[in-house]
């Protein structure tokens, strides 16, 4: 027995000694295994690509944030001289102020909205004139000279800001402070207070909760061009019923007071002023009376500021109305209206010509978004696209020449191009394609539309900034960020696995686009485990020719298969695609990725007895529905931050699509994850931030509460003082790390 344990024990070392010198040696040849906390670790395997890419308003100078080589996590703001082709670091968030990560309380909720993870400077704005940069940071504001880089402090230490910008010809700088509107009057540095003092319910310039994180409005005030007027809202949050939660901290426990607008229950009420600067006198519109229940989701201003336009969605979401408010008072004159009978999505491209006569609206009417071209009356002149394939979005006017450049997707949903059409076209099925590679596109046309900032990537190709002439010519690289030696990601190429694309068909016979990514290298006869990586939710897309995740990386270099696919309900398809989720949540959607698991489980390759799920958010909700509902089909459920109960979500995103528990009861029930709770008959994992004030903590305490009263097992990490993001090195480690244990134990 003792030979038999110590020729045991020699074997384990030997083998032990040989797989360490093995890993030794791929090191060396630059064969290494991503790990997950190198995924979070500097510098980006990605590589700091620039952000924030901003042209001065003379096309002459690109500016952009990055962080320095000291410090690749802090932003900093630098500057790209295009006739010169050099770059310099303009001012370092360290000048401004001690500590560039903190933010006040307001700060990081609206970081939390706009989706922001990175410290030092996140947002600035030119100056019109092009001498100066204004800079928001840890709630101060700060004026930078172009030339001389000297910065000037706006406001104190003391100040906690928001929503700080110039006004359209740079004399004033206007911001939100304790919910009320100010401008500073730069040449006399005169401050002056624009709307009444906020109270604990009246809240003033601001977008209220439900325009920020579901409308994506993120300001309530608007300048006339001729900065002799300001829009504003005024936000009463009093009907909103006051919720109570608990934020819980590792050093502390707060109890939060909020105004959470829960599905069927009541909205802020919303009002529009205009503010005249020569009387410092407000004329509120009275939008409550003006129109039936609904939201105030976007307003601008005509290029003459004779008129601002608004439009108001009904509380339905079913009808949306462009209406023109003269400057002056009296009527405003209801110009265009869409109509759908499940929803109107809400957008950005409503752009006025200089004229003030013309504008460009995008509608769904025919299905897909397209762009078409009216008179200020409200008379159509003509369509400018038209197909089965959508517009994303405008992304530059030249009235010069008379073309419109727009982001679409035209051959393929799965990749993003810039296109040009003309407003006088008589084809507006074929406009003219500049991007030519394959993949997606991001593109910022300088003011002049002289040139463009494309930001690039491909499912082979990490992200790449350009330069480009207005047909499509690149004129220099920003950051071309090619696989060389010295790239972050050399050292793991080795087993680097690219993503194969396919399609499969739902059962109303519409193409569902799915992309999967194997180990790259398979051993013949062998099956592997699989993990779906999955969201779901409506207007989003996860299968797309771009550059893809790590952590799908780092699982397929442990030896699994990992499947993505696009349910129906999910954006850019149209609306056929996306609306037959209607008053009907988790139902298309977990057929569709039930029968992409079906297809999975005829492939050789794939164990079809290990098959796991990961989602958060609403990828959370999907993987709880798809484990309690098609157990025979996963083996192990990984739900992050998931929404279990849509009567515990808000209004705006929620009536939506499911209209409100009182009228629909019905379709909430089967939605709803706690129908299903007492079913589970797998592994599950679910995590939660603590002070997750989106999704709230309670979903998840309904649900464990729920599984522990059916008596059923499962596993549950909490993330204390973190909201729905769950920011942090640590915490996305941490997060991680769990996760692939977690389906090592079950899968592997």
């Amino acid at each position: 027995m003792r030979a038999l344990i110590f020729t045991l024990l020699l074997a384990t070392l030997t083998t032990s000694a040989v797989e360490a010198q093995s890993a030794a040696a791929a090191e060396n040849f630059g064969e290494q295994r991503l790990s997950i906390e190198r995924m979070f670790s500097a510098p980006d395997l990605t590589t700091s690509a620039p952000s924030q890419l901003r042209f001065s308003p003379d096309g002459q100078v690109v500016s952009y944030l990055r962080g320095s080589a000291d410090n690749p996590n802090i932003n900093d703001l630098w500057l790209y001289d295009i006739r010169k082709q050099e770059h310099r670091r303009l001012v370092a968030a360290s000048q401004l102020v001690d500590d560039p990560a903190a933010m006040s309380a307001s700060e990081r909720a609206r970081r939390e909205r706009l989706r922001i993870r990175a410290s030092g400077i996140v947002d600035y704005q030119w100056a019109n004139n092009g001498q100066h940069l204004l800079i928001p940071l840890s709630g101060q504001l700060f004026l930078v000279d172009l030339k001389s880089a000297n910065v000037t402090p706006l406001t104190d230490s003391n100040s906690s800001v928001t929503d700080a910008r110039f006004s359209p010809q740079s004399n004033f700088v206007s911001f939100i402070e304790q919910n009320s509107l100010f401008i500073l009057e730069l040449a006399e540095n005169r401050r002056q207070q624009v709307s009444p003092a906020a109270t604990e319910t009246l809240h003033y310039g601001v977008a209220e909760f439900v325009a920020q994180e579901e409308m994506k409005r993120m300001t309530g005030y608007w300048w006339s061009p001729d900065e002799q007027s300001i829009a504003f809202t005024r936000v009463d949050t009093s009907p909103v019923d006051l919720q109570t939660r608990t934020d819980v901290y590792a050093e502390r426990t707060e109890v939060v007071q909020q105004r959470y607008p829960f599905t069927g229950t009541a909205n802020a009420d919303i009002d529009l002023g205009i503010w005249q600067r020569d009387s410092a006198e407000t004329t509120w519109l009275k939008l409550g009376q003006r129109h039936q229940e609904g939201y105030l989701a976007r307003v601008k201003w005509l290029p003459d500021s004779s008129q601002v336009s608004y439009q108001w969605q009904t509380r339905k979401q079913q009808q949306l109305s462009l209406y023109l408010q003269p400057r002056t008072g009296g009527d405003a004159t209801a110009i265009l209206s869409e109509s759908s009978n499940t929803w109107v999505n809400l957008h950005d491209d409503l752009i006025f010509l200089a004229d003030a006569r013309h504008f460009i609206w995008a509608s769904e009417r025919s299905g897909y978004k397209h762009l078409y071209l009216y008179r200020t009356d409200g008379s159509l002149i003509r369509q400018l696209t038209s197909g089965e394939w959508q517009v994303d979005r405008v992304a530059a006017v030249d009235d010069t020449t008379g073309f419109v450049y727009f982001m679409g997707r035209k051959e393929t949903p799965l990749e993003r191009h810039l296109y040009r059409v003309s407003m006088t076209t008589t084809n507006p099925s074929q406009p003219t394609q500049l991007t030519q590679r394959q993949g997606f596109h991001t593109v910022d046309f300088a003011p002049n539309q002289r040139s463009y900032i494309d930001y690039y990537s491909s499912s082979t190709q990490p992200p790449q900034v350009s330069l480009h002439g207005p047909t499509g010519e690149r004129i220099a690289w920003l950051h071309e960020n090619q696989i060389n030696g010295s790239h972050p990601l050399a050292p793991y190429l080795a087993h680097w696995s690219y993503p194969e694309f396919g399609t499969l068909r739902a059962d109303d016979e519409q193409i569902l686009h799915y992309k999967v990514t194997k180990p790259a290298v398979m051993v013949d006869n062998q099956s592997y485990p699989v993990v779906v990586m999955v969201y779901g939710g409506p207007r989003a897309q996860r299968v797309t020719n771009s550059w893809g995740d790590y952590f799908t990386q780092y699982l397929a270099q442990q030896g699994y298969v990992v499947f993505h696919l696009d349910n129906r309900g999910s954006g850019h398809r149209g609306k056929q695609f996306e609306q037959v989720i209607y008053r009907n949540l988790a139902q298309a959607e977990v057929a569709d990725q039930m029968k992409g698991v079906k297809f999975l489980r005829s492939l050789p390759y794939v164990a079809d007895d290990k098959i796991g799920v990961f989602g958060h958010s609403y990828g959370g909700y999907m993987a709880l529905h798809l484990i309690l509902r098609a157990p025979e089909h996963f083996s192990a459920a990984v739900a992050g931050a998931p929404v279990t109960d849509w009567r515990l979500y808000d209004t705006h995103y929620t009536e939506r699509y499911m209209g409100t528990p009182q009228d629909n009861p019905e379709g909430y029930r089967a939605a709803d994850v706690l129908s299903y709770a007492d079913s589970l008959k797998q592994p599950l994992l679910i995590y939660h931030g603590m002070a997750d004030d989106n999704v709230l903590y309670t979903h998840t305490a309904k649900l464990t509460y729920a599984l522990q009263q059916a008596m059923l097992p499962f596993e549950l990490m909490a993330y204390p003082g973190k909201q729905h993001g769950l920011r942090g090195r640590e915490t996305s480690i941490h997060r991680y790390q769990m996760i692939a244990d977690f389906f090592a134990r079950h899968l592997q």
